[in-house]
């Protein structure tokens, strides 16, 4: 095990600044494979008050044409590519037959107290030239002091600049931040506005958008547009947004996109090239200003263990003793073995041991203890504690309240910021029990940071933190998007994240997002991240974490009724060029040449397999497909709950269906049944209700370098005693029960520990002794008693299939029908590169487009022209809730005969996305169960609208997705109810509700909107009115960024 104190002078390579090259682009034809180029100086702009780093000689650059698919043209996109060194790699998209404006000599924008990075001083020279950059580097890199520059130079030009930001918190806080540095910058946010003259606005992206569909005035005068965070754009939801901006910006908008670290940055910078007809650079550095060490701390080992050094290599032997010490030490909470006592039999989901659980987690909080304990002691702090769950995040805070890190001096201003801060509250929302219960932790300097919290209390944390009153900070994963909030070491509770449909490791780009904010630059020589470990974790997973790349730009563009419906409405502007420009349809159209290629590789593997006799080889080839198919239906039925659920006994012999593959010996061989669960408490004589529901804990034999991998890998067969196979239990889908054997084994009631399962593998080792000529099965008429004709036709069926094959018995093992496989497998891979390349080379989301106008028109929001109506004109007003139900309801009169507050509360069901918990009824108010059923008949006819359109949805599925849940809490709410009174109504956070509130504010300004558009004045009052109830207290209070 390493030590912590490995803090050293760290000598980097002296870095160097290069001029930025220009490539004059000779005008040759659009098929030409290469571009001649010529090289020439351009003065940096001087941005430094340190003018004595000489420049190094310049390079002759290098450039490449990408060729660009396109239904009308071929575009070249030039990529050229600039400077080239240890900690900086420059280049340029450029538009065809694109000429470099001669530089000028003007004063520079704006100086520093400080000399640039090399990549802080390119993309500024880039800026100076009025030309596009994206400027990719890690957290903390300085992409800032890039921003500042572009609006320093729309300030000295006399040109408008906007900086957009993903969420609002960061809007405020940039806002506070340029404020101070320029003085002339305003504030839109949708619920604040603040100088909106400005000759800077700092905005979200969704209010962008709105400003480009509706043609403000503003965007006539903006010259520069700065997206920050612009990896945001891979978001499922609300990356979209990004893309929509970006393509109807003008022409002449130049762009500042700052960025962590991207792979395929080449490829957005080509993009903006193509839509705009305007250069964009890409500067990217992978230099960390503070170099980071990685630890690993394995749940009840001893210390922490160095596995990544400053240099960035890899300790394998302290990764092993690492694992070592978690085998040796948690085998009982790592095999996810569930006690071999428990009963089988649509238990539900509690097979496991629920008190293993807790004692983990109880060992988790210990062990995050003892870390910050040592951080502390070995003053490493602030920490930043990161844990993927809000109550774990409190929970492990509350652990740490008999701990003190401030002193009397620093209790005493905390205490000063937070009265500050809370100030303006009223003496009821002072009072709250989050208020109450964050002071004592604050005042010891723990903080807590994730989305149930208050946003005042989230902003008083941060400042905080920010001014290093806060020693250790426990926060989810959100606090490492986007705010600048460094610290000197960084914790993971846990390396495994719930995704929304299982818990896997997190990815690489996770992690380098939350571990990039280890190391506060000019403060520390070194930054610290330490991984927690409960789960045993494989070399080539942790390089990968490590190691691996951020992850890439794809794209997430998808059409929506909103965008649809304004697109309609804009004058010169229609969903299919929305379609044709986005990033999605360039993707695609850049992935053809290589599909090309890939086709004509495979084509080529295809045409030199000479099979002789391929007639017979091929009826034979085709005999074996339907006999496994055979097999598959037998299986089907057989595996039948009504059937198979009475033989799933605790020690029973089974065998799991393992997929075709050529490599035999890696099929999984024979296991034992532990126990099984169903999620649903089924019929036993439902065929399928609950088959897709119920899963059987099999113990089975797996690869030792896999046991932890979801899934794990079968290992050899036979080698049940061999050190690289272990014995693991493994949740198998009933579906793949392959065979089942009349044989029984003794299983120990406790299978958490090694020897327990070792016990099993001997056993098992011994039956396939007894048995080698087969185990003995369990017959499906005589044993398990199933009587289906279709049962019995399959099995005659396998019976003919079976004599028809041993009729040829050397073709099954010839070398003939191993090559025919192989062009099978060529011809499907044929297929399917065909296939991909049509799509690549025809309009994306057509379909859908045409599926979708089809709903619009059928709802009568456009007419068969197109032509947006009156309905349409509604919808376009709306973004915050399902545009398309929300306008059904005010033209079904859903709302004409309801009061202001029961308007309000209907409407929180639109945007309500908290889960309800299982079985669960919320209460409404008797006087909205008939508006209610009323808005989800309305919702069935919407959807099955859609469906008849041929768009895939669950029609109950999304007329009972609306939640109720928040009804009665609104209503009390519009009463004029206290903010404490109404948290107790509900279990969400305080966080969540005030969330809730301020999106539902944002509707009903847009459905204030909505009403005025159609001249209905009593509906526009009753929004316009409900607003204002809503808007009031605690759920309103002003940003202290502000």
């Amino acid at each position: 095990m390493d030590d912590l104190d490995l803090f050293g002078a760290f000598d980097d390579a002296k870095q160097t600044l290069t001029d930025v090259e220009q490539a004059a682009l000779s005008n040759k034809s659009t098929t030409s494979t290469s571009v001649a180029s010529t090289s020439s100086k351009r003065k940096p702009a001087t941005t430094s008050t340190s003018d004595d780093q000489p420049p190094p000689p310049s390079k002759r650059i290098q450039v490449q044409v990408v060729q660009h698919v396109d239904a009308s043209a071929k575009d070249e996109i030039v990529v050229a590519t600039g400077t080239q060194q240890k900690n900086l790699i420059s280049f340029s998209a450029l538009p065809p037959n694109y000429e470099r404006p001669a530089p000028h000599n003007r004063a520079p924008a704006k100086t520093y107290p400080f000399t640039l990075d090399p990549f802080q001083q390119t993309a500024v020279d880039f800026i100076e030239a009025g030309e596009s950059v994206l400027v990719s580097a890690h957290t903390s890199a300085g992409k800032t002091a890039v921003a500042e520059y572009a609006i320093a130079k729309s300030l000295r030009d006399k040109q408008r600049v906007i900086y957009t930001s993903p969420i609002k918190a960061l809007s405020n806080q940039k806002y506070r931040d340029l404020e101070q540095e320029f003085g002339d910058v305003g504030l839109m946010t949708g619920d604040i506005t603040i100088n909106p003259t400005a000759t800077c606005l700092i905005m979200t992206t969704e209010i962008l958008r709105s400003m480009l569909y509706r043609g403000s005035e503003v965007m006539r005068e903006v010259a520069w547009v700065i997206y920050d965070e612009i990896h945001y754009m891979r978001d499922k939801e609300r990356g979209v947004v990004w893309e929509e901006s970006i393509i109807l910006l003008p022409h002449k908008v130049r762009f500042v996109f700052l960025s962590a670290t991207i792979p395929n940055s080449k490829e957005f910078a080509a993009w903006i090239a193509h839509i705009h007809h305007q250069p964009c650079h890409v500067v990217y550095t992978d230099y960390r200003p503070t170099p980071l060490q990685h630890y690993v701390f394995p749940a009840g080992g001893d210390g922490l263990h160095l596995v990544v050094d400053e240099k960035g290599k890899f300790r394998d032997d302290n990764f092993q003793k690492a694992m070592a010490t978690l085998s040796a030490g948690t085998a009982a909470d790592t095999s996810g073995a569930p006690s071999g006592s428990s009963k089988g039999g649509g238990g539900g989901k509690k097979s496991s041991s629920s008190s293993g659980g807790n004692n983990q987690k109880k060992k988790v909080g210990s062990d995050v203890f003892r870390i910050v304990k040592l951080v502390m002691e070995r003053q490493y702090d602030p920490v930043i504690i990161f844990s993927f769950s809000k109550r774990e995040c409190e929970a492990y805070a509350l652990l740490l309240s008999k701990l003190d890190f401030n002193t009397d001096e620093e209790k005493h201003m905390v205490d000063q910021v937070f009265r500050n801060a809370i100030d303006s509250l009223s003496e009821d929302d002072k009072s709250l029990p989050q208020v109450d219960a964050i002071l004592p932790l604050l005042r010891r300097g723990i903080g807590i940071h994730h989305g149930g919290l208050l946003p005042i209390l989230k902003e008083v944390i941060e400042i905080m933190f920010g001014e290093g009153l806060l020693k250790c900070l426990f926060a989810t994963e959100t606090f490492s998007m986007g705010l600048n909030m460094p610290a000197k070491t960084v914790v993971f509770t846990n390396c495994r994240k719930f995704d929304g449909n299982d818990f896997r490791w997190i990815t690489s780009g996770e992690y380098i997002q939350m571990s990039g904010r280890a190391g506060r630059r000019s403060l520390d020589a070194r930054g610290i991240v330490i991984q927690m470990l409960s789960d045993k974790m494989e070399p080539q997973v942790a390089k990968g974490i490590l190691y691996g790349q951020a992850d890439p730009l794809f794209s997430t563009f998808h059409l929506g009724y909103n965008m649809l419906l304004n697109l309609l409405r804009v004058e010169d502007a229609n969903p299919e060029y929305m379609i044709k420009q986005s990033f999605h349809q360039f993707q695609n159209e850049q992935a053809a040449p290589g599909l090309e290629d890939a086709l004509a590789r495979v084509q080529q593997d295809k045409s030199t397999l000479i099979i002789p006799d391929e007639p017979a080889v091929a009826a034979f080839y085709y005999l074996s497909k339907t006999l496994a198919k055979q097999h598959d239906d037998w299986r089907r039925i057989r595996n039948q709950p009504k059937y198979l659920v009475a033989f799933l006994n605790p020690g029973r012999l089974v065998k799991v269906h393992t997929p075709p593959s050529e490599d035999k010996a890696q099929a999984w061989d024979w296991g034992v049944i532990v126990n099984f669960e169903s999620g649903l408490a089924t019929n036993p004589n439902a065929a399928q209700a609950s088959e897709a529901s119920t899963t059987v804990h099999v113990l089975l034999l797996c690869a030792v370098n896999s046991a932890d991998a979801v899934p794990p890998a079968p290992a050899t067969k036979g080698t049940w005693t061999h050190p690289k196979s272990e014995m693991k239990v493994c949740p198998v889908p009933l579906a793949l029960i392959d065979q089942l054997s009349s044989l029984r084994v003794y299983i120990p009631k406790d299978l958490r520990t090694a020897e327990s399962r070792l016990a099993v593998a001997k056993s098992l080792a011994e039956v396939m002794r007894r048995f080698p000529q087969g185990v003995p099965l369990l017959d499906p008429v005589q044993d398990m008693n199933i009587d289906d004709p279709a049962f019995e036709k399959i099995v005659r069926q396998i019976a003919d299939t079976t004599e028809a094959i041993a009729a040829s018995p050397e073709l099954s093992h010839s070398s003939s029908f191993a090559l025919y496989v192989q062009k099978m497998e060529c011809e499907a891979k044929e297929r399917e590169l065909e296939r991909q390349i049509k799509d690549s080379q025809s309009l994306v989301l057509k379909d859908d487009l045409r599926r979708r106008k089809r709903v619009l028109r059928r709802l009568e929001f456009v007419n068969g022209d197109n032509v947006i109506q009156r309905k349409g004109r509604t919808a376009c007003e709306v973004s915050t809730a399902d545009e398309l139900l929300v306008t059904e309801l005010i033209f079904n009169g859903a709302f004409n005969d309801l009061n202001v507050k029961e308007c309000v509360a209907l409407l929180s069901c639109l945007i309500n996305t908290e889960k309800v918990k299982e079985g669960q009824k919320p209460p409404t108010a008797d006087t909205l169960e008939g508006p209610i059923l009323n808005m989800r008949d309305t919702a069935r006819r919407v959807a099955k609208t859609m469906q008849e359109a041929n768009i895939t949805i669950d029609v109950e599925e999304y007329a009972t997705s609306f939640n109720t849940n928040m009804v009665d809490v609104l209503i009390a709410w519009c009463e004029g109810a206290k903010f404490s009174q109404i948290c107790k109504m509900t279990d969400m956070f305080e966080g969540s509700i005030i969330r809730l509130i301020r999106r539902l504010e944002e509707l009903l300004r847009q459905l204030t909107l909505a009403a005025h558009s159609i001249g209905n004045a009593e509906l526009e009052k009753k929004f316009e009115l409900g607003g204002k109830q809503i808007k009031r207290d605690i759920v309103f209070a002003a940003s202290l960024y502000l």
